[in-house]
């Protein structure tokens, strides 16, 4: 059976990637701005801060932290096993 991508809503996904050592950097209405720098590397993420995301988003939020995590790391937190 295929993985299906969990129910998330923004604070959990702001947990998530504060767990691989993403921090809040700025805040603007209901989005938020996460930070990290490995080896001099400005990494950002932009994300809602939504009670509960759409399926269509935290896909994109997803596939946007692949390019910073990775995808064995990640899948464990954004989908069902």
């Amino acid at each position: 059976m295929p993985a299906k991508l969990r129910n998330l809503g923004g604070a959990e996904v702001v947990g998530i990637l504060a767990r691989f050592g993403f921090e809040t950097v700025s805040r603007r209405g209901s989005h938020v701005k996460l930070r990290r720098i490995i080896h001099g590397e400005k990494q950002t993420l932009h994300l809602p801060l939504h009670k509960s995301m759409r399926r269509g988003t935290l896909h994109s939020i997803y596939r946007q932290a692949l390019a910073y995590i990775p995808d064995e790391d990640l899948r464990r937190a954004f989908f069902t096993s």
